[in-house]
């Protein structure tokens, strides 16, 4: 049993993710078996609760776990599956330990944070990395932060308990270029070692997040004050694509050194078609732009998921994808139809794609951009809500019933054609209602969905709480509402398209959070195979 732990330094925000992530890869390379285990130091039972704004996106795995941004990284960057297993949060910890507690396990036991806490953090991490190689494990936050101090302690009592060789520690840490005096600081570096050296942790490896080389003086600095080996010293610069930072590390042989330090006979690294993908990122052939009218515009990264699946199809067609990020809430209706005429007229619209988002705000002009698009037979792909949105939008405008509208927005409405299941309406706390993780699912074989996904059994990963109301399935099917897949048991309304719309595809799912840049998901690739098309003619 071999353990990675990733450690930050004195700085947040460091793309330790992306640390653990590209060791995973080269590591997996070498045709060794990786788990990865996140550490989060949250008490949320999920991060559903977490601002968008703040947290980013919320990920959501096969197995019904909400987590933060970090899990898709690791499942995109190997094209492997995680599991709740592969989360442990401080309130996953700390309820086990009062379950015990309540179940006698810890009879006439005083139960404190040593041992109880702490054999329970080494228990979660000993379960996942049991039947696997190597193990990595991000450690989230900083060194600084009280709030990590038992899972440090946690760590340091494992390199004990699995002898020195099983156990590798790596730090990441900033390396300071002032522009002003053209100097290189390595004063954060030796502190940030120090702190972990309070808790009895040596790193065994520095990962240096720098914007200048490493030279062979600040090795050697670095190599007196934190006793790491000069060749463990790792120059981590900026990337011009994140999935190039794998084949950087293979240059300063990281696999090597972490397999020399295991005692695992060396096993060379292939990433032939790794970096032949990443070279369609760098030099694509072609180059389209597509619409995303997004709702929660702070940041970018709160549809990271969204970004990602398009570089995966940009690679995929080797064309380049532009994406215009309009907010949502500065399009009153007349403004959005006069946009969307003069880009679409002028050849410089191809594609619009709605991602997720939740609650009222604006949903009239939602439901107008809907109706807009579907009658001038604008390609687009509605994600989550809107297929709520297209659906209301359907009922009202095409089987003329009145007063239709979502539970959500409004709950007098008459013909509630968006609506909790019956076994929902039950459920008091709120956040049991939200469907989550992977749904099975059948196809219509004569779908346009179907021609994309090429098989009529399918799973996708979901997370959200309203439904198509099923008493409603035969009046929009009537009307030529296409639900070409739908749960096995026909209650649930997965995608939606049209009759005579070539380009209509609504979902309930997220398939945003399956694509890989190996396996780019269809949906996505079909949309920007399409937008090159209507470039090209």
């Amino acid at each position: 049993m071999k353990i990675i732990f990733v450690t930050w330094g004195s700085i947040s925000w460091l793309w330790k993710w992306i640390t653990a992530s590209s060791i995973w890869k080269i590591l997996k390379s070498a045709w060794l078996s990786i788990a990865m285990i996140k550490m989060d130091q949250y008490l949320q039972v999920d991060a559903w609760t977490m601002s968008p704004y703040e947290h980013w996106e919320v990920y959501v795995t096969n197995d019904w776990t909400e987590t933060d941004l970090d899990l898709w990284n690791y499942e995109r960057f190997t094209n492997e599956n995680l599991w709740s297993d592969n989360y442990i949060t401080t309130w996953k910890i700390y309820s086990s330990v009062i379950n015990k507690e309540r179940q006698w396990k810890y009879l006439w036991k005083t139960v404190q944070v040593i041992p109880h806490v702490t054999n329970e953090i080494k228990e979660s991490i000993l379960k996942v990395a049991k039947e696997k190689d190597i193990t990595i494990v991000e450690v989230w936050w900083t060194v600084w932060d009280i709030e990590w101090q038992h899972f440090l302690e946690s760590i340091r009592q494992l390199k004990n308990e699995l002898w020195k060789n099983n156990v590798m520690y790596l730090h990441v840490i900033p390396l300071l270029y002032l522009n002003f005096s053209w100097e290189v600081k390595t004063k954060l570096i030796q502190h940030s070692v120090m702190k972990l050296r309070e808790y009895w942790i040596f790193p065994d490896m520095l990962i240096c997040r720098t914007e200048v080389n490493i030279t062979q003086d600040i090795k050697e600095k670095l190599f007196m004050f934190c006793e790491v080996p000069m060749q463990n010293i790792i120059e981590a610069k900026d990337a011009s694509s994140i999935y190039k930072v794998p084949e950087m590390f293979k240059k300063q042989n990281v696999d090597k050194i972490i397999l020399e330090h295991f005692k695992i006979k060396w096993k060379t690294s292939n990433l032939r078609k790794w970096n032949a993908l990443v070279s369609k990122i760098l030099e694509p052939k072609n180059k389209i732009t597509i619409w995303i009218i997004w709702k929660y515009i702070e940041f970018e990264d709160t549809y990271k998921s969204i970004n990602e699946a398009f570089i995966h199809a940009w690679v995929a067609n080797n064309t380049k994808v532009k994406l215009n990020w309009i907010n949502s809430e500065k399009l009153e209706k007349h403004d959005f139809k006069e946009i969307l005429k003069k880009h679409y007229n002028n050849g410089e619209l191809f594609w619009i794609l709605i991602p997720w988002g939740f609650g009222n705000r604006w949903i009239e002009w939602k439901i107008n951009a809907v109706n807009y698009a579907r009658k001038n037979k604008i390609p687009f792909l509605w994600i989550c809500l809107w297929l709520q949105v297209a659906v209301i939008d359907f009922t009202r405008d095409i089987c003329k019933l009145k007063n239709v509208n979502s539970t959500e927005f409004d709950k007098e409405s008459s013909n509630p054609v968006i609506d909790f299941l019956e076994e929902q309406k039950n459920i008091s706390k709120k956040g049991w209602t939200m469907r989550l993780g992977s749904y099975k699912a059948k196809l219509k074989k004569w779908s346009l969905t179907y021609k994309l996904y090429k098989k009529d059994n399918i799973t996708e990963r979901h997370r959200h709480r309203y439904e198509v109301n099923p008493n409603y399935h035969n009046i929009l099917e009537k009307k030529w509402l296409i639900f070409s897949w739908m749960s096995l048991d026909r209650k649930l309304v997965e995608f939606i398209e049209l009759k005579n719309h070539p380009y209509f595809i609504a979902t309930q799912a997220h398939p945003e959070f399956k694509s890989r840049l190996e396996k780019p998901h269809p949906l996505f690739v079909w949309l920007v195979k399409e937008s090159l098309k209507k470039l090209k003619s």
